[in-house]
């Protein structure tokens, strides 16, 4: 089987969240619908009580943004990175 093209490969970015992590995808479910869930490729890289760093198609991140901000309880999205290295240094 042949690799993907870099042009035919999904582009991912990975997102530093504050707040709780439990609710999230209850979070993007309740605004973006089934659908959208499964337009953004949601994967968990890392999680904890109050952090999480999850990673989402490139086109999506503006709507899970929006998503985790009507959430009633308090989730924030610390910083958008294209690489993992770039939130670790925040992390910290």
């Amino acid at each position: 089987m042949k690799p993907l093209k870099p042009s035919a490969r999904e582009k991912k970015r990975y997102l530093l969240i504050k707040g709780k992590t439990k609710e999230i995808e209850r979070a993007i479910l309740d605004f973006i619908g089934v659908l959208g869930m499964s337009k953004c490729g949601l994967s968990w890289i890392k999680s904890s009580a109050n952090s999480a760093i999850i990673c989402v198609n490139r086109e999506m991140v503006d709507s899970i943004r929006a998503s985790l901000c009507t959430w009633p309880e308090k989730i924030e999205v610390i910083k958008v990175s294209g690489t993992l290295k770039g939130l670790r240094n925040k992390e910290k």
